[in-house]
């Protein structure tokens, strides 16, 4: 997190809690001067140094160093990707007792299901983010929307809805080539749908 995000968010969160705090008591026992400068000095001093327009604007144009970017769906594709894993190597708990062992298959589809699916869609690209209002996904909220370019920032505040980004271990593990593009559990399988758009970007 950006450093000087820290001492912002801190004023912002807990210090009305502080000057609420602030109020007079009667004196109990023996008492000193106080040394320390006042926390209300101290959060103002704080406040000034920060330029809020570039730090909200560092926020609002993040993108993860391992974003995934795709191209645009050059035609309808659908094809199958099988998630089952074979351990490589024992997996054991924290006092050595073995949990898995080398060899052991499993389909994690089998314990954690994909209820909602997933929809991959590059957010710089009007056209996908339309695609995307206009299909029965947008009103899904178990859906998951990743995206694989534009900001999550400006397409959460424009869809009104949780939004993430695709990461280069993710599209990997997906085989995913192009954007849209729908993932769905299917018979302990994911089904991934590229959507080719009518429109041109």
């Amino acid at each position: 997190m950006h450093s000087k995000l820290v001492p912002i968010l801190w004023i912002i969160t807990c210090g009305p809690q502080v000057l609420a705090a602030h109020t007079q008591l009667e004196t109990v026992g023996k008492t000193y001067p106080i040394v320390e400068r006042d926390i209300r000095e101290e959060f103002k001093q704080m406040a000034t140094g920060i330029d809020l327009d570039a730090l909200f604007n560092t926020h609002n144009r993040y993108q993860p160093a391992n974003l995934h970017p795709l191209p645009r769906a050059a035609g309808d594709r659908v094809f199958t990707v099988d998630l089952t894993h074979t351990l490589d190597r024992d997996i054991k708990d924290s006092q050595g007792n073995l949990l898995y062992p080398q060899g052991f298959t499993f389909n994690p589809l089998q314990y954690a299901g994909l209820s909602g699916g997933l929809v991959v869609i590059d957010g710089s690209d009007p056209g996908q983010v339309e695609w995307f209002r206009g299909s029965p996904y947008f009103q899904n909220h178990r859906a998951i929307l990743l995206l694989s370019g534009g900001y999550a920032n400006e397409v959460k505040q424009e869809l009104k809805r949780p939004v993430y980004y695709l990461t280069h271990d993710i599209a990997a593990r997906l085989q995913l080539k192009a954007a849209p593009s729908v993932v769905v559990e299917q018979d302990n399988k994911l089904t991934v749908r590229e959507v080719r758009l009518a429109t041109q970007r």
